[in-house]
C-alpha cells in the first residue's frame, strides 16, 4: 500500500520497470497491455522520464528497460478518434510514448475510430500477428477498477463478460462513450503479470466487495483465473480493507 497516488505511481513504476527488464531478459522483447483512465496517468508521466535516466527514486533501478524493444497494446480503448480527449491512446502517447521515443511500429494502437465490431476484428488481426498464441501472452497487463467493478471495459451484466472464443470483444459502458473495444477474460488470465492499479476512496468500497466479499464482479472473475495478479493502491483505496494486502 502507498500513502498517497505520488507514492502509488513510484510503487507501480518500479513495478512495470522490473516485469518488463525480466521479461526482456527471457526473450529481449516485452510485450505490456496498457491501462486507460485517470488513474495510470501520473504512472506513465513518472516512466516517461525514463527515456534520460529518470526520475524520482527510479535512477536505482538501471539498467533500465529497452524501449525500442517494447510491443505496446492497450487492454480496452472508447470508440472515439485517436486524438480524442477521451482516447486512451492519446493518453498514453502524450505522457508514455512520446516522451520515451518509442518506435511507431511497437505501438500498437485499438482503432477507436472505426465501427465497433471492426476494431476489434482488426485489433485482434494485430495481437495473433505479433504475439500469436491461443490466447496472446503478455507480460503485464496494466488494469484498473472503477467504481462499479469494472476493469478494462469488462462492466457489470456485459455479454463481453462471457466470451472465451474471441480475444477482443466490443463492449458496452454505462457512461458516454458507451462504446467500448476490449481484451476478454481469456487474454488478460493469460498474461505473465497482471497489475492492477487503485487510487482514490471512490474505489474503496469496489476493492473491499473484490477483495474481501469476492463478490461476481468483472475485477473478482479476473482475480479467478490464472493471472498472477498484484494490486497496488494507496491508502485512500485501501480504507474498507480488514489489513494490507500485497500480492495475490
Amino acid at each position: 500500500m502507498a500513502p498517497d497516488p505520488e507514492a502509488l505511481a513510484l510503487l507501480a513504476g518500479r513495478r512495470v520497470v522490473a516485469e518488463l527488464r525480466a521479461a526482456q531478459r527471457r526473450r529481449r522483447r516485452a510485450a505490456i497491455a496498457l491501462a486507460g483512465g485517470g488513474t495510470p496517468r501520473r504512472l506513465y508521466r513518472l516512466l516517461g522520464t525514463l527515456r534520460h535516466g529518470g526520475l524520482n527514486g527510479l535512477q536505482a533501478e538501471r539498467p533500465l528497460v529497452d524501449w525500442r524493444h517494447v510491443e505496446f497494446f492497450w487492454t480496452d480503448e472508447r470508440c472515439v478518434p485517436p486524438d480524442d480527449r477521451h482516447s486512451n491512446y492519446r493518453l498514453a502517447l502524450e505522457t508514455l510514448l512520446d516522451p520515451l521515443g518509442v518506435p511507431e511500429y511497437r505501438v500498437h494502437r485499438i482503432a477507436g475510430e472505426l465501427p465497433p465490431e471492426a476494431a476489434a476484428r482488426r485489433y485482434a488481426a494485430e495481437l495473433d500477428r505479433v504475439l500469436g498464441g491461443a490466447p496472446p501472452r503478455f507480460d503485464l497487463v496494466l488494469l484498473g477498477l472503477g467504481a462499479d467493478g469494472h476493469t478494462a471495459s469488462l462492466f457489470p451484466g456485459d455479454p463481453a463478460l462471457d466470451e472465451r472464443r474471441r480475444t477482443v470483444v466490443p463492449a458496452q459502458a454505462p457512461r458516454p462513450p458507451r462504446d467500448r473495444i476490449t481484451l476478454t477474460l481469456p487474454v488478460l488470465t493469460a498474461a505473465r503479470r497482471a497489475l492492477f492499479l487503485v487510487s482514490g476512496s471512490g474505489r474503496s468500497e469496489a476493492v473491499r466487495r473484490v477483495l474481501v466479499e469476492r463478490e461476481a464482479l468483472p475485477a473478482t472473475l479476473l482475480r479467478a483465473g490464472a493471472a498472477r495478479i498484484r494490486w497496488l493502491l494507496d491508502r485512500s483505496a485501501a480504507s474498507r480493507l480488514p489489513g494490507l494486502l500485497g500480492a495475490d
